[in-house]
């Protein structure tokens, strides 16, 4: 299951995300905002973020505006690795490389069809391991206030 949610500049982007997901048959929850609804993205972000760490989604996808607030608030959920992409490349390393569990895009950066490539390269790719492991390790040491090996 992929968690989603979006703060008001990034709902366009969010909607066309679900559109295409439920066309892969991809389950999702959605998280908010809704609508015509005013919210704050670190609300959002949290709410996400949790289903992540909490094992009850597998990864998640993030919205606002350049999709930069959303992954600094999404980066202090501990145990979170998430990426703000705008191109393929980017979006496809963060897996492959730094094992990201959220992708955060911006409604304001990227056009629906091409964000769709975005998510389907970040869903779609695994985690690389090997030599990527021991950086992802001393991230998640650095989370925890540990001493850095390496």
């Amino acid at each position: 299951m992929i968690a989603i949610g979006c703060d008001p500049a990034g709902y366009n982007l969010k909607c066309g995300i679900i559109k295409h997901l439920e066309e892969r048959g991809i389950e999702y929850k959605d998280f908010g905002c809704y609508e015509g609804e005013k919210c704050d993205y670190p609300v959002i972000a949290k709410k996400v973020c949790d289903e992540v760490v909490s094992k009850k989604a597998d990864k998640a996808l993030l919205f606002c505006g350049t999709g930069i607030g959303i992954s600094m608030a999404a980066n202090k959920v501990k145990g979170i690795r998430a990426a703000a992409c705008s191109d393929y490349y980017s979006a496809k390393y963060t897996r492959l490389h730094n094992d990201a569990n959220v992708l955060c895009l911006g409604g304001r950066v990227v056009g629906i069809e091409y964000a769709c490539e975005l998510v389907d390269v970040f869903l779609d790719t695994g985690f690389e391991g090997g030599r990527h492991q021991r950086r992802v390790d001393q991230i998640t040491a650095i989370e925890n206030e540990e001493e850095i090996n390496g």
